[in-house]
Parts: structure tokens; sequence; C-alpha cells
């Protein structure tokens, strides 16, 4: 097995990975609150982590991936009482809508999805070892907090100094919290909310609890790679640090991980300046398989700026692979002995899971199939199923050739116009036939004569 590279956030380097377990990779990352549908903000962190664990996969780990789903919160709270709703419907809602769109996306599902209603009674433990440990308090309203001053690393995953976050907090310490940067693990319930008992009176947990006890639940104290959006690395990871170490006495984890912010036209995504999209908003315009190829073309630690012009750039860039892949029968021919393609990718996505340069080789790969269609079938045939399987560990051009250039398509009517241009053709009527082929332009098709019949695909 080739060494892997992957960049710690907590290192701030790229080091070798080395699984806890040899060929066995235990990863654990943040998910969504379902309040409301996805956006692309998290398409890119869900298509991040899915290549991401494609790529293990591909290079023979095993791989368990968790992906937390967060039920209970404020958000979601105060969503339901607008919508004037319970709670639970609101998140059931929205937890379908978001399969739904991950489906859409070709997106692996986690191999466990744990919702934090379910581990009430892990994050009340932990929050019990974590008082017993002089790591936490009950303050005199029934809400419980982190003690930071009482956890000497905290702030070293993220580099931030504590002085200077004390200095900029913007409002005055609550007279419950001892300190500034003291962070709630158990909210007291207040009227109408949900509620949970507790050794504290009735009421919720804070949002950071509720990772530290599903990873460790799920994945023991101990595991390989902890995963999120960059926006997470303060506080909500630092805070999972600080709680999983300071009340299991563990590890945590080895290996952290963030992708990049996504922008829309250079502008931070925002409602409040009319560019913010949800993955549904995008999928009326483009394809899922578009959007896909947009969201991991680029490294997946690097900030992307989404517009439109890029998700038709993605799109074309699909076409040529499938064009390559167009007219080729990969079902029954061998992949080429020493080629050098595999290496060359597998040698890319082994540095830090570079995306940019995998694709590079892919479309070296494209132009090699396009070369030898019109030298030697068999081997053209042998390096499209090559191309075929590499695009695959990308999770993209798996679709069959013909029904990618017709989806969307009236293909009844296209391949009826198709055959009344054959006809006028032969009859030598070449007005009609030019007549046929500008309104098969009109309606987006172009046409290809081709010695194997007429080649058509959408513009």
């Amino acid at each position: 097995m080739q060494p892997l590279y992957l960049y710690n956030s907590k290192t701030k380097q790229k080091e070798i990975f080395k699984p806890i377990t040899p060929g066995h990779v235990n990863m654990y990352v943040c998910g969504m609150t379902v309040y409301d549908y996805c956006h692309i903000g998290h398409a890119r962190m869900l298509a991040a982590f899915d290549v991401i664990v494609r790529v293990l996969r591909a290079m023979n780990y095993q791989v368990t991936y968790v992906r937390n789903i967060t039920d209970i919160d404020d958000k979601i709270i105060n969503r339901a009482n607008e919508n004037h709703e319970d709670f639970h419907a609101l998140t059931e809602r929205f937890i379908r809508a978001m399969h739904e769109d991950i489906a859409a996306l070709t997106m692996l599902p986690p191999d466990q999805e744990p919702r934090a209603t379910a581990y009430i009674p892990q994050m009340i433990e932990l929050i019990e070892k974590l008082i017993q440990r002089g790591l936490a308090y009950a303050a005199p309203n029934g809400d419980v907090y982190y003690d930071v001053s009482e956890f000497p690393t905290y702030g070293q995953l993220s580099g931030q100094d504590l002085e200077n976050l004390r200095a900029g907090a913007r409002i005055a310490v609550a007279e419950e919290k001892n300190d500034a940067l003291d962070f709630v693990l158990w909210k007291a319930a207040k009227p109408g909310e949900p509620s949970w008992p507790s050794p504290w009176g009735n009421g919720r947990p804070g949002w950071h609890i509720e990772c530290s006890a599903m990873s460790c639940q799920l994945l023991g104290h101990h595991f390989d790679i902890h995963g999120g959006g960059m926006d997470l690395l303060f506080p909500h990871h630092e805070n999972e640090v600080a709680q999983s170490v300071g009340g299991y006495q563990c590890q945590f984890a080895n290996v952290w991980m963030h992708n990049g912010f996504i922008q829309v036209n250079e502008e931070k995504m925002s409602k409040s300046l009319g560019n913010f999209f949800t993955i549904r908003d995008v999928l009326k315009h483009h394809s899922a398989e578009a959007l896909r190829y947009f969201l991991i073309s680029s490294h997946y630690r690097s900030p992307i700026n989404y517009t439109d012009e890029s998700l038709t750039q993605a799109a074309q860039s699909l076409e040529r692979i499938y064009t390559a892949l167009r007219d080729c029968h990969i079902q029954a021919v061998e992949k080429p002995a020493h080629e050098p393609f595999t290496q060359k990718f597998f040698d890319a996505l082994a540095d830090d899971i570079n995306t940019p340069q995998a694709f590079a080789v892919i479309f070296e790969l494209v132009r090699e199939v396009n070369r030898l269609k019109t030298s030697d079938t068999k081997l053209a045939n042998a390096y499209a199923k090559l191309l075929h399987e590499l695009c695959g560990v990308l999770g993209i051009a798996q679709q069959d050739p013909e029904a990618y250039f017709q989806a969307g398509i009236d293909v009844a009517r296209i391949e009826a116009l198709i055959e009344k241009r054959q006809v006028a053709r032969a009859a030598k009527d070449w007005a009609s036939s030019d007549q046929i082929r500008d309104e098969l332009t009109t309606l987006g098709i172009s046409l290809e004569d081709t010695p194997q019949g007429v080649k058509w695909k959408k513009t």
C-alpha cells in the first residue's frame, strides 16, 4: 500500500497517515443540523468527505464512516415554533430532504448516521464525568458549563490565544458563567421547549457535547480521522477536544481534516445578500453530476467560488469524459497492462487527496482514448474501461454515455427528426435536410455524421 499523506489541522502540516488499526480507518464527520434544506456549503462538505472515503476504500482501507445528524438545537426549536409544528416532524421532513439531495449527488451513505436525540444518556454520562473531574460546573439556573480554565491545552487545535479571545469577547460574562470562554454542556428547559430529565433538572444538551458522546460511543475513545467544515474548527471542534480528552482521559482523534469555504460570485453566501442557494435551487438549472464535478474538482482544503459559469464549465468537462467513453465497449475487455495512468492518478490522491491533479490525469486518459479510437479500437476500449474505473473512484462518469447525452430530452422527437433528415438526404433534398438540422440546433441538439451513423448530443 503506497504512503498516504493527509494534512492534519492539529499539526498544521501534511503527515504520513498511519491508522490505529492497520488497514482500517475510523472516521467521524460533523453532519447537518436539520432545520432547513441543505445549501451548497453543506454540499461542499458532503462531497469533500465522500471523495475522501472513496479514495481510502480504493486504496484498500476498510473504512467505518460515521456522520451525525443534529436533530435538536436552538435553530430547530425556533423554526418549529415559527411553523407551529412539532420539532420531530420538522427534523424528519428535512432529514428526508437531505437524503434525497445526497442521493442526487451520488454520495455514499455513511456506515452509521447517529441522531443527537438518541444519545442523550451518553451525553449526560459524559457531563457527569466532566463535573467529577473538576472540568465542568452546574450553574444556579440549571445550566451546566465547561470550565475552560481547567483544561490547560484549550486552544491548541485551532491555534487560538485564550487571552486574545477573552479580550475580544463582545458580551459581558453571564452571571451563571465563571469565564467568558466557558461553554454550555446542558441547557435548562424553558417553557414549551423539548426537554429530557437529567441530574440538573429537565433540559437539553448543548451543541458541542453531542459529537463527543456519539463519536466516542461509536468509534471508541481513540479513532483515526475527525472531519468537518473549516467553520467548525473553532469553537466546535476545539470544544469537542476539551470535552472528550477531559472527560474520557483519552487521545480522541489523531487527524483533523477540514474542507474549505464556498463563496458565491466572490462573496460569502448569505440570505441577506440574496446569493444563498440550496442544493435544490442549483439542481433546477444544472445537472446533479455537474454540481458534484464542480465541488470535487478543486482541492478539498481550498476555497471555491460558485458561479453559473463554473457549473457550465463543469458540465463541459463531464461532456469531454462521456464523449471519450461513448461508442466504447468496456464490459468484456481487460484493462491495459503496464499503463502509467493508474499510478499517476493514485500518486495525486495520495498527496492529501489532490483531486485537481487527479483530474489532470483523467484528461490525459481522455485524450489517449480519443486518439486510440481512430487507430486501435480494441486498445481504445481497454483504456476506456480504465477511464471509467478511475472516474468511479471520484464518483463521476458512471452513467451510460448515451443516457447522459439524452437526459431531459424528448428522445423520440429527436430521433424522428433525425430519421426525417436521413430520408431527405437520401433523396438529395438538401434544403429540407438543412432545415431539419437547423430545427435540431434550435432544440439544442448537435449532430455528427459518422461511418457508424448519425450521433447526436445536447449542446
